[in-house]
């Protein structure tokens, strides 16, 4: 691997843990680096450029399990929240996050080969990071007036379940899953944060699962030639979404939606003026 491709991968990887948990479409954000750099530098092939997007996307959900490693071992059994002193029955349980995402993971095998002949368009993303930041002042404007639901500890299984069908959503390229399920917690009655929180911790699983086929798919072009650059993309993507969540966390609590939809208006109209 020389310099100019360990600078892509590090690029790659940057954007991707940037935006692949803020609600502004990682998607949106890949089709401007990739076309410009990836491709258009004709690095490696098609499939291995996929492959490598499988990859550092692995990265990216690193990072979410780091940032919330004592919140996953409590879920599984492993360790007790220390961070909440609710009972043990009053605290987020393992089955909400699996009713969370059994929405996603269902309409995701259905329709996964009409996502990817029909979706994956400039034109389709464009109009995902619309919606999508209507959607996201909606939530914003209509949230209820009462006190917000401020833990994920205190949610209930009609409001996992909810966060699950709006994150089904993200299955149009450039809505956004943190965008689309943040969103939709907001609107049932949940806080920012708590909402943010359990978007993260469904990503784990509905990522692991889906980058985890791809991977197994797409296994034949992990080559040895293409091996550091895979490397160096992972570890990227880490970092900088390591930095990009516990930073996210906070600000979102302050800024609320708004100004991430009108983010995504801005990006939706340079990617329009880039390539039409």
């Amino acid at each position: 691997m020389n310099l100019w491709e360990l600078c892509v991968a590090i690029v790659l990887g940057f954007v991707e843990g940037l935006t692949e948990f803020a609600p502004i479409s990682s998607t949106g954000h890949m089709i401007i680096v990739d076309d410009l750099i990836l491709h258009s530098k004709q690095l490696f092939s098609p499939p291995v450029a996929n492959t490598f997007k499988v990859v550092i996307q692995l990265g990216s959900i690193l990072a979410v399990m780091v940032v919330f490693k004592d919140r996953f071992l409590d879920l599984l059994g492993l360790q007790r929240n220390t961070s909440s002193d609710r009972p043990s029955n009053s605290r987020l349980k393992l089955t909400q996050v699996i009713v969370g995402i059994i929405p996603f993971g269902i309409l995701g095998l259905l329709f996964e080969d009409f996502i990817d002949e029909h979706l994956f368009s400039v034109r389709t993303v464009i109009m995902g990071l619309l919606l999508g930041a209507v959607l996201m002042i909606l939530a914003d404007h209509f949230r209820p007036k009462q006190a917000a639901v401020d833990t994920v500890d205190r949610m209930t299984y009609k409001q996992a379940l909810g966060m699950g069908l709006f994150q089904c959503l993200a299955l149009w390229p450039g809505f956004s899953r943190s965008g689309s399920t943040i969103s939709g917690g907001v609107l049932l009655g949940l806080s920012h944060r708590a909402a943010a929180d359990f978007t993260f911790i469904m990503a784990v699983p509905v990522m692991m699962g889906a980058s985890g086929l791809s991977l197994l798919k797409n296994w034949e072009y992990m080559t040895q030639d293409a091996l550091p650059f895979f490397i160096a993309g992972f570890v990227s993507a880490f970092v900088f979404a390591l930095l990009s969540i516990r930073f996210f966390l906070k600000l979102i609590q302050r800024v609320k939606l708004v100004p991430f939809a009108f983010y995504r208006i801005a990006l939706a109209a340079i990617i329009y003026w880039l390539y039409f």
